[in-house]
């Protein structure tokens, strides 16, 4: 009976169950068709910073470089003025580099929505994090005529992965720390991290004790992921990515020590006291090429990733919004 309180208990902080106001959309042919174009580019960024330019991290200078250079030249043909975010590690400089839209009505109120572009040493990182920036490019190409309420940042972070992963060298943990320093008023963080793996298998999800007793055990959902202090965050993520879209979504806000849920750039977030969410596929728990030479983008599930970006681009439309 003890142990069955305490799931209960478990269950009651953790699980957040959202439902949207009105019906769920149902993608009609339109809304196929933006998702196929999607998908395509998708695809080509993720294989340009994967298979292109390949391992990219202090390691593997060149390839780090090569990104950075890709991900300034998109959004400087999508017309943005990309701004750095320098700092020197190791004998070697490093950039997190910057696009900003600004609010209209509620300017001083700033979404941020960052990726990791380096990769771990030894792989390609396609879904971890090629998937991620992919999205970034995609979604500021959405929302660049779009005229937000707030003020719209898009962030390419650089060294999340080890040796940097959870310490003050991160260049989220920098930008983190700057924006406190300012006093912005980032009223939500979004990171985008290993976004690319869906499967309907029974089995084919995993969990941390003891969340599987309250989880599905398919990978075919999209995870939006926080800490306690961020629950009204993942709770208004999952109401408007549930009114862009139909794909499975599920929501967690729980312990920031549980395996996972600190687990990308959100936590340099957290220590700066600000609301941020992670979203992924959950990577270790259902990706079989995490963190290992095989992760290339021929293991992605495109028409899946498009599906749940698509959703991701709606939901953040109406985060800036302002949407209650």
């Amino acid at each position: 009976m003890v142990a069955i309180g305490l799931l209960s208990l478990i269950g009651y902080f953790v699980m957040i169950d959202v439902k949207p106001k009105g019906n769920r959309p149902v993608m009609d042919k339109a809304a196929r068709g933006e998702i196929e174009a999607l998908e395509s580019r998708l695809v080509r960024h993720v294989s340009i910073l994967a298979n292109e330019i390949g391992e990219r991290n202090l390691f593997r200078p060149r390839g780090l470089s090569d990104a950075a250079r890709y991900i300034r030249e998109v959004w400087t043909a999508q017309g943005f003025s990309v701004k750095e975010e320098a700092y020197e590690l190791a004998g070697q400089r490093c950039v997190n580099l910057l696009v900003e839209q600004r609010g209209s009505s509620r300017p001083d109120e700033t979404v941020v929505v960052g990726a990791h572009y380096d990769s771990l040493v030894g792989t390609a990182g396609a879904n971890d994090n090629a998937t991620g920036v992919a999205l970034l490019l995609e979604m500021s190409e959405s929302l660049k005529q779009a005229v937000p309420a707030r003020t719209l940042r898009f962030v390419a972070f650089v060294n999340e992965e080890p040796p940097f992963f959870h310490g003050e060298q991160m260049g989220s943990r920098l930008h983190a720390r700057n924006a406190r320093r300012r006093g912005d008023n980032i009223v939500a963080m979004v990171s985008l991290e290993t976004l690319g793996y869906y499967a309907d298998t029974p089995g084919s999800q995993r969990y941390p004790f003891p969340f599987g007793a309250f989880y599905p055990d398919r990978a075919n959902f999209l995870a939006v992921v926080g800490n306690l202090s961020s629950r009204p965050l993942v709770i208004e993520f999952l109401r408007h990515f549930s009114e862009a879209t139909d794909f499975p979504v599920e929501g967690a806000a729980t312990f920031s020590w549980v395996p996972g849920v600190d687990w990308s750039d959100h936590w340099s977030f957290w220590q700066e006291g600000y609301r941020a969410v992670m979203l992924t596929d959950t990577a270790p728990y259902r990706y079989p090429e995490y963190h290992t030479p095989q992760d290339l983008p021929d293991k992605i599930n495109r028409p899946e990733f498009a599906r749940a970006a698509h959703g991701i681009i709606g939901a953040v439309r109406l985060l800036a919004a302002g949407r209650d």
